[in-house]
């Protein structure tokens, strides 16, 4: 698919997902978070921005409750609920099963208030995400917290738990699996309720963030083409792939300068692959689709970006 993107600079680094109000006084604003833990408000022309909070911490995936309150998952401090009018920040969850979260990272809100939410390895934390793809521990962890508060989990054994995105109708939860290239369906309501199978695999990359577009269709980023030696350490004995990520950084492998989401409809077939070079952004990490616009987020680019479909 050709398309242009067009880029909206924010203040600081890593604007790694993104989120569009679709109600409430900020109706068509985009959201994102930055490294140093700031919440940003982008009109949706994208021309002006305001910080809105300050988490303290590493915020990662963002939604939007019923209410017009920001759900942030902190990859430093859980899950949160942040407040855009106030910039109140209120931590909602920091651990289950007698667990902390080392790695919270993105969620989706159930029309019923439930939040289901990935936490990526219960080894290596934001800082160390190169470790967990090489090591591949497949220690990650989807959950889902109630609507009383508790939280249970769903599923573990992932392969770097990451985007988490709902079915329109809600008949299944969807997550990705960065090191596995695939995104994992765990079935809510059917005939298959319970079991889990694939929405897709062997994807052209390393999924990040996924989320379900206004659109229906579950739009998953690929945050850089599959990278042959990572494909190798991921199988190689473990002191290996321990040493490779001792070496100078500038030695080890890179996410490749790419811009590329896809988009699935419920069946698992691919509606979409928008695959972009640019000079000006590359590892996307956040996709958000609303109304024809597809907005995008990175870790490291101090910008998001979106295409017109």
């Amino acid at each position: 698919m050709s398309s242009k993107i067009t880029v909206h600079p924010v203040p600081a680094p890593g604007a790694e997902d993104v989120v569009v109000a679709t109600h409430g006084p900020h109706t068509g604003s985009v959201f994102t978070g930055t490294e140093e833990g700031s919440i940003f408000r982008l009109s949706p022309d994208g021309d002006s921005i305001e910080r809105v909070a300050r988490t303290g911490g590493r915020p990662l995936g963002l939604e939007i409750d019923q209410d017009g309150r920001l759900l942030v998952c902190d990859a430093r401090r859980g899950l949160l609920q942040v407040d855009p009018a106030t910039g109140s920040v209120e931590t909602i969850s920091d651990g289950a099963a007698g667990q902390r979260y080392v790695f919270c990272n993105n969620a989706a809100i159930a029309t019923s208030g439930e939040v289901w939410f990935s936490d990526s390895s219960a080894r290596f934390g934001i800082d160390r995400w190169k470790d967990e793809i090489l090591q591949n521990t497949r220690t990650g962890r989807l959950l889902r917290r109630r609507a009383d508060g508790t939280v249970d989990v769903v599923l573990d054994g992932l392969a770097f738990a990451n985007g988490v995105a709902l079915a329109a109708d809600e008949s299944y939860v969807a997550v990705a699996e960065t090191a596995a290239r695939t995104v994992v369906r765990h079935w809510l309501t059917g005939p298959d309720a319970g079991q889990r199978d694939l929405l897709c695999q062997d994807l052209p990359g390393y999924p990040d963030n996924i989320s379900r577009g206004s659109d229906g269709l579950i739009w998953v980023t690929i945050a850089s083409p599959t990278d042959p030696l990572v494909e190798r350490l991921q199988t190689a004995p473990v002191w290996l792939s321990r040493q490779v990520t001792k070496i100078p950084d500038r030695l080890q492998p890179k996410p490749k300068r790419t811009v590329r989401v896809q988009a699935f409809d419920d069946l698992g077939a691919l509606v979409h692959d928008i695959d972009l070079r640019s000079d000006d952004y590359h590892m996307v990490t956040g996709v958000r689709e609303h109304d024809g616009r597809v907005w995008l987020g990175s870790l490291h680019e101090p910008a998001v970006a979106v295409i017109d479909l």
